[in-house]
């Protein structure tokens, strides 16, 4: 049987990166995405690419250490590999320049490439994005603390769906089961232990260079996140001279998932 999350693979800044794929737009679409345990860009990008497809090239990699990538001995997981891994898996696609969309922790790495690559970067959608400082949440404290157990997994799922109807015992039965692949929860422990307030400092961008990026941003954030505070989308379209943003209401940390169809034409739009 085949695995939809698996894709094609490709060379990527030293990492064996596995990838989705669809569409032949004239533009190049690449989903970041976020950080949970047994995250997968097909667990986040699922109800995303099909839409976003119908116009675009659409691009979907498993960052070094999450998903069906490669998981390198000695690997030092951080913003700068996962930027690195990112801006490898455009030149080793012959891709010059992307619109990127990045989700959580995958809005942070988007910033962080527009910051030192701009040139590589068209358009930006931060998705209820890291990459400015905040307090350590209770709600990110239980993802990044997770030891798995599908109990555990319940819980985290808890933080991220504003709708309860979302957090099912067959969502939490393939998260858990995700989560436990040989390798998997081991690299995601190694990379946020405790204390860690400071991984949320060690994902951020300077604000100093956040001001003189030019990109045209769109940031999106669900009303009810309980993960990555409100206040930091207000944050980003303060400091972004170039950025709109949209609030979902009734919407926690996932808004691609909570408010699908409302997502998919807000971002198709702007990147149009």
């Amino acid at each position: 049987m085949t695995k939809p999350e698996i894709g094609r693979s490709v060379e990527a800044a030293g990492i064996t990166t596995n990838y989705l794929e669809a569409g032949d737009g004239p533009e190049t679409v690449v989903l970041i995405h976020g950080s949970g345990p047994g995250v997968t860009s097909y667990a986040n990008w699922r109800l995303v690419i099909p839409e976003l497809a119908k116009r675009f090239r659409v691009l979907a990699p498993d960052m070094v250490g999450f998903g069906y990538s490669d998981r390198p001995d000695g690997v030092r997981y951080g913003l700068e590999t996962w930027a690195r891994q990112t801006v490898g898996f455009l030149d080793a696609l012959g891709i010059e320049r992307a619109h990127l969309i990045g989700n959580s922790f995958g809005g942070a790495i988007a910033l962080r490439i527009a910051a030192e690559h701009p040139e590589r970067v068209g358009r930006m959608v931060l998705m209820g994005s890291m990459g400015v400082d905040f307090p350590l949440t209770e709600g990110l404290d239980r993802v990044w603390g997770y030891e798995p157990s599908l109990e555990n997994m319940r819980k985290v799922l808890d933080v991220f769906a504003y709708s309860r109807t979302l957090v099912n015992d067959e969502l939490a039965q393939v998260r858990y089961e995700g989560s436990i692949q040989p390798g998997f929860q081991e690299a995601f422990s190694a990379m946020f232990p405790e204390p860690r307030q400071r991984w949320v400092e060690a994902m951020t961008t300077p604000e100093d260079q956040l001001k003189k990026l030019p990109h045209r941003t769109l940031v999106v954030h669900g009303r009810e996140d309980q993960v990555i505070p409100l206040a930091n989308s207000y944050r980003l379209a303060e400091l972004l001279d170039n950025a709109d943003l949209a609030v979902f209401s009734h919407c926690g940390h996932w808004s691609m998932i909570e408010r699908t169809a409302d997502f998919n034409r807000l971002v198709g739009d702007f990147l149009s």
